[in-house]
């Protein structure tokens, strides 16, 4: 009886394709097996929980995270006390979260106050003061670190209106917190006089140039031009040129009424009521063109009360009024 080569050779084939399959099959799950533990073993080492370090200082905190194979990204923030200086305020990721090893961490560290030390303020100007704390207080994120107490203390003194005499904190005061501080401050001498100049017989724009040099306290009113009388010209005051008036004395004028006024302009007195001050107070009164163009009408120190100033404008004119370059107020010319 023969053998059938064909049949014994097609039973070797089949037999060794199914041996390569199986090897390959276990192979392949060896394999799969093998990176699944991989990948849950180093899951697992790279776990950990955030340590809480918020209060505590810097060099502890990060002494802290780098046991825990975490790394720190500092930022600094200014505070209302010295004794904050070099401690965490904030941290983020939040204390107890679980992250991966190598995870930074944003720490927000005291750099504590912004000055040590109350400065020397007196013989500084009051208003410029004012503004040097604001500024202050905008580098230190709007921490309020040094405030004036209000009503400041004025006295009648030799020195210039606003000037600072007396402050308590004495300077050099050590700063370890908000401080308010308290002024004394020159309101010039006593019984000041002011000289009324020439303004009758003025038109309205050189009188207001010539009131911003004198710095009387003024109050315009207008009407219809009579007889000879020009338009837009100071008529009546009621003071005399050449006179000397208490600083605090009002210089009342008469001003005439434009003869024409275009379609598309508007004549009339600006009125608004200022704050008394205990001193004059520079005051500026600026019109912002429809063309964009900005227009001084008057710049003078002002003791407060009534603000009245005659102007002709186009129409949709925006008047500004400023005092010390703060905004007051504003109106639309129509």
């Amino acid at each position: 009886m023969g053998f059938d080569l064909s049949s014994i050779e097609d039973y070797v084939a089949n037999h060794l394709r199914l041996f390569i399959l199986s090897v390959a099959g276990l192979v392949i799950f060896v394999g799969i097996i093998a990176v699944s533990v991989f990948f849950i073993a180093v899951d697992g080492a790279e776990q950990t929980m955030v340590p809480d370090v918020t209060g505590k200082e810097l060099t502890e905190a990060l002494l802290e995270l780098q046991l825990k194979e975490l790394y720190p990204r500092l930022q600094l923030r200014y505070t209302e006390s010295s004794r904050d200086k070099g401690y965490i305020l904030e941290q983020e990721p939040r204390p107890g979260q679980i992250v991966k090893a190598g995870r930074r961490i944003r720490l927000v560290v005291s750099q504590g106050v912004i000055i040590n030390r109350v400065e020397n303020f007196v013989s500084r100007n009051i208003d410029e003061v004012r503004l040097d704390l604001m500024a202050l207080q905008a580098t230190a994120g709007g921490l309020p670190l040094l405030t004036i107490k209000e009503p400041v203390m004025y006295e009648f003194s030799s020195e210039r209106p606003g000037t600072i005499l007396a402050q308590k904190p004495e300077p050099l005061t050590d700063i370890s917190g908000p401080l308010s501080l308290e002024f004394v401050v020159s309101r010039g001498r006593d019984n000041q006089t002011v000289t009324v100049p020439q303004l009758t017989g003025l038109s309205i724009s050189r009188a207001l140039d010539l009131i911003s040099s004198s710095g009387i306290n003024f109050h315009f009113t207008a009407r219809e031009k009579s007889g000879s009388e020009n338009a837009e010209t100071v008529v009546t005051q009621d003071h005399a040129a050449n006179t000397s008036i208490p600083l605090n004395s009002i210089v009342n004028l008469i001003a005439t009424m434009p003869d024409r006024i275009g379609d598309d302009e508007v004549f009339g007195i600006f009125r608004y009521t200022i704050p008394e001050n205990p001193y004059p107070l520079t005051v500026r009164l600026e019109a912002l063109l429809p063309s964009g163009e900005r227009q001084r009408l008057i710049t003078v120190n002002y003791m407060g009360g009534n603000f009245t100033v005659p102007y002709k404008l186009p129409k949709d004119t925006v008047l500004v009024l400023s005092m010390l370059n703060r905004e007051l107020y504003k109106e639309t010319v129509n």
